[in-house]
């Protein structure tokens, strides 16, 4: 079931990493924490940083680089309005394909 799961949250990761930071502002690092105290406990840190420049890059995030008191400095994303729509399009999506999915799954 692992791999299943993995597969699907490749598709979805993104959403799921917008909707963690209409909560608040983070870094990669808290990101990854997150997920793994969610259940996650196969997403790579590298993922995660990987699908950060991404939408940083899409221009979904906003980027504040913040002083560390151990290295160099953070940088903590927050989401951004053209992120919020995009997060809008994808809840409206997952709902949509979530009501099919159970449709098909009671067998309508």
């Amino acid at each position: 079931m692992a791999r299943l799961v993995t597969e699907m949250l490749k598709g979805t990761l993104e959403g799921i990493v917008l909707a963690i930071l209409s909560g608040r502002p983070a870094y990669g690092y808290e990101i990854t924490a997150w997920l793994r105290e969610q259940g996650f406990s196969d997403i790579a840190e590298g993922t995660v940083y990987a699908l950060l420049i991404r939408v940083e890059q899409r221009g979904l995030v906003g980027v504040e680089r913040v002083p560390s008191e151990k290295g160099p400095p953070r940088k903590v994303y927050s989401i951004n309005a053209s992120g919020r729509e995009y997060l809008d399009e994808f809840w409206k999506t997952w709902s949509f394909l979530a009501q099919r999915l159970e449709q098909l799954r009671e067998g309508e």
